[in-house]
């Protein structure tokens, strides 16, 4: 194996590692929130199942490895451009506290990486649009099935005292917390093990998008390393300063979030983990009332995503040129 590929995959894994510790909050910020279960105990449960679920299908793997460009059109250095960029911006927002979209920024990455490699013809009109369509439409699935779950719990469990409802959903959000992080792992861990399969492919060590069993299992335990390092300023954020939840909240948002992200695994569509937990999160919110989400804070998220694509792809076409200049 060429040492430029084995470059790309070592650069490949410190995403999956920073997709990890900022998306950690995606699956554990609430059941933590709620004191459902102590950080140790949820971290644990969350790296269980982040390991576990990037073997249940490739499909977003795939898209992410045709769907963007064509494999055999760029270059060793494009991918390396795309996965630095996706990183340096996971990590800063990680610092300052803000749940960013990992896709977002490795989507936007490699456009901007390949764009500066050979225009915008190389691109994949139809696969981004498709790619694009899920991007938009599944936070908005998130806020509407948040709300409506957590109405549907309200009205039939809604007379019952408020301790009783969290005695047992306390216990349900367990299930809940356990099936998002295998959920996220189900699609997050997958655009690295598309990217990684992206890059044999274009090294001429493989001759289709098809994603090798060792490619799953290190990009799973590389997204389970990140997830125990944890970005705890991002988990605070989510589940503290964005709405005051209880277990009943925590297992609605969950719930629903986790839904959605494992049915867009299934269709092979890449979605942000973090737009739709936190949209979820904000319709689990509203059902209170619409001042109970600290829509303030919602609006820094929000901008946070609105930058991410944009901001990677520029850097990534910056990075290009001056790797493309120095190789």
């Amino acid at each position: 194996m060429h040492e430029i590929t084995i470059v790309i995959i070592v650069i490949a894994l410190l995403f999956e590692i920073s997709n990890g510790y900022n998306d950690a909050a995606n699956s554990i910020a609430t059941v933590v929130s709620t004191r459902v279960l102590k950080p140790s105990h949820a971290v644990l449960l969350a790296v269980t199942m982040e390991i576990l679920g990037p073997f249940v299908t490739t499909a977003v793997a795939k898209t992410i490895g045709k769907g963007i460009v064509d494999p055999t059109a760029i270059t060793e250095l494009v991918i390396i451009s795309a996965l630095v960029a996706g990183f340096i911006w996971n990590t800063i927002m990680t610092f300052w506290g803000l749940p960013v979209s990992a896709s977002h920024a490795l989507i936007g990455g490699l456009i901007g990486a390949s764009v500066s490699y050979g225009g915008i013809e190389i691109l994949n009109s139809a696969g981004l649009k498709k790619i694009f369509t899920a991007l938009i439409i599944s936070p908005v699935f998130g806020l509407v099935i948040g709300f409506f779950a957590m109405s549907l719990i309200l009205k039939f469990l809604g007379n019952l005292p408020p301790h009783t409802i969290n005695k047992y959903f306390g216990k349900l959000q367990i299930l809940s917390a356990g099936f998002m992080a295998f959920s996220h792992g189900s699609n997050d861990a997958q655009k690295v093990m598309g990217i990684i399969t992206l890059a044999l492919v274009s090294g001429g060590f493989l001759e289709s998008v098809e994603v090798p069993f060792w490619v799953i299992l290190i990009c799973a335990l590389a997204m389970g390393f990140g997830t125990a390092i944890g970005g705890w300023k991002v988990i605070k954020t989510l589940g503290v300063r964005m709405l005051k939840l209880e277990p009943v909240h925590g297992f609605a948002a969950e719930t629903s979030a986790a839904a959605i992200i494992f049915s867009c695994s299934h269709l092979g569509l890449p979605v942000s983990t973090t737009h739709v937990i936190s949209t979820s999160i904000m319709g689990v919110g509203a059902t209170k009332r619409l001042s109970a989400v600290r829509w303030g804070i919602g609006k820094k998220i929000v901008n946070a995503w609105i930058f991410t694509l944009p901001s990677c792809a520029l850097f990534a076409w910056a990075m290009f040129k001056v790797l493309n200049y120095l190789f």
